[in-house]
């Protein structure tokens, strides 16, 4: 190899490499991911012999899964280009035979409510008015300790997760608000405690609970109402899906107990941190005609999705009438530009390819294949155990996986596929195992809120994996002591798989 040969090798590699660490990921364990998906994808599919009970097509999407799920693992391609080669890869490898049928995620429902959701958020975002309801809310209550300022955080994000569609998305947004206050702490132990606490409380474990029970406002939400309504038929409206998760929101007096325990901020102070609330809402301009324009349609669409069983519009329609209703000319001065550029096309596009992938898992008999290999860790055991069992599992596989949308798109069929075969009730037990997989809370990578918090270099990943540990068994614990007795009562026991849906 000649001289000019070595050194134009040499720059290409530094290139990449340089490339790869400025879009904020780890070259070796791109390049790694990359290869491996890949090496994977053809092995199973050209190498690995049918499995016992697995048809060829369902071999052909295992081997879609397996290259999707490293491809996360690793972050080796952007999540919303995953999302749209899904479709491809079932139609070259086999597992569907017709595109649009690959491609079905794109088509549902659900992903046209996402969408609406988001391009609304986007209209929010461009006109400050998701800051302003932040920073009116703790003006208004004029907190005074670490504590009164998590719950008023906590207030914001329920308010916020109405409006903002991901939780991620409401991380981002009440970083700078938080950053604003804990700036203002001195260096005490019992001030560096008190920013911990606020921190991974507001950012973290706010934004995630507060997105249960709000059907919008975190996308694992839409992939099982979407994926109950492919494979079971069953529709859960805006307002059914708040009736089922609301008692979620008592988690967060636990996880507030626990964290103000651990980190022992009871009696912390904040003088500082109201002051800079203070000063970041006195720079606030006044409310003009067009936020109170865009809030009046944003009410205009809550309303129709809480009376949707009375006027009949489905949720994504009632949806896309308000955006209709608010890009009629001449109503704001954005200009298109400031909203697709706020717009997280990146994670709608995941969201699409995960549904059609998880729509693939059903079709192609992989999802039962994979509920039977599961099936003899449960067998025999009563509904709570088995619960307990799955719970714990399922946050052992979180550990390596940051998309929450990702990890339910891969475990929700499953799940769905083994109720029948352990005698549990179908949308209760998936409920049940896919939401705690939401407070994934033993390492910062595993959630994309909790990598957002963790930029604001108030806390280490040993402070957030010792608070985290004990987070999880409260949801652990939740979910079976509280939801699941909560779920009979609305009528979906989940040891009762014959029990008569509920819903409309």
């Amino acid at each position: 190899m000649s001289q000019d040969t070595s050194y134009s090798l040499r720059g290409f590699v530094t290139n990449w490499g340089t490339n790869i660490r400025e879009s904020g990921r780890t070259p070796g364990k791109c390049a790694c991911g990359f290869v491996v998906a890949w090496v994977a994808f053809f092995a199973i599919l050209w190498l690995m012999p049918i499995p016992a009970g697995l048809t060829l097509a369902g071999k052909a999407a295992l081997a879609v899964v397996v290259w999707a799920c490293i491809m996360w693992i690793t972050e080796a391609i952007p999540v919303g280009i995953s999302g749209l080669l899904i479709p491809m890869l079932l139609v070259m490898s086999g597992a569907i035979d017709k595109f649009p049928k690959a491609a079905s995620g794109f088509t549902t429902p659900v992903v046209f409510l996402c969408l609406a959701a988001f391009i609304f958020a986007a209209v929010m975002q461009a006109a400050g008015l998701d800051r302003r309801i932040a920073l009116g809310l703790l003006h208004k209550l004029k907190v005074k300790t670490v504590n009164g300022v998590i719950w008023a955080m906590f207030a914001a994000n329920l308010l916020l997760s109405l409006i903002i569609p991901a939780a991620n998305a409401r991380a981002a947004t009440l970083l700078p608000v938080v950053n604003g206050i804990t700036k203002m702490f001195g260096d005490t132990p019992e001030e560096q405690a008190g920013k911990k606490a606020i921190v991974i409380q507001t950012l973290v474990y706010g934004s995630m609970i507060s997105g249960m029970c709000i059907m919008t406002a975190h996308l694992p939400n839409l992939v099982l109402v979407g994926l109950f309504e492919t494979e079971l038929a069953l529709n859960l409206s805006y307002i059914d899906w708040f009736k089922l998760q609301w008692p979620y929101l008592g988690m967060f007096v636990l996880t507030q107990w626990w964290v103000q325990r651990y980190f022992r901020t009871r009696s912390v102070g904040i003088h500082g941190g109201f002051e800079a609330v203070e000063k970041q809402h006195e720079e606030l301009p006044k409310t003009n005609q067009a936020e109170w324009l865009i809030l009046a349609v944003f009410g205009l669409i809550a309303v129709m999705w809480v009376t949707e069983s009375w006027h009949g519009v489905k949720s994504h329609n009632a949806a896309l009438i308000g955006l209709a209703i608010l890009f009629a000319p001449g109503l704001f001065g954005f200009k298109w530009k400031d909203l697709q550029d706020r717009t997280i096309w990146g994670t709608f596009l995941l969201l699409a390819g995960a549904l059609s992938m998880s729509a693939a898992m059903g079709s192609t008999g992989l999802a039962q294949w994979l509920s039977d290999i599961i099936h003899p860790l449960a067998h025999g055991h009563a509904w709570w155990m088995i619960l307990l069992v799955l719970m714990l599992g399922t946050h052992v596989i979180r550990l390596g996986m940051l998309s929450n949308v990702a990890a339910i798109t891969m475990l929700a069929p499953i799940l769905l596929a083994l109720a029948p075969k352990l005698g549990l009730h179908p949308v209760a037990f998936t409920m049940l195992i896919s939401d705690t997989d939401t407070f994934a809370y033993i390492l910062p990578t595993q959630i994309t809120a909790a990598v957002i918090a963790y930029s604001s270099g108030t806390f280490s990943m040993a402070d957030y994996a010792k608070v985290g540990w004990v987070s999880v068994l409260i949801a652990v614990a939740y979910g079976i002591c509280v939801m699941a007795p909560w779920y009979a009562f609305m009528g979906i026991p989940v040891w009762d798989p014959a029990a008569p849906w509920p819903f409309k």
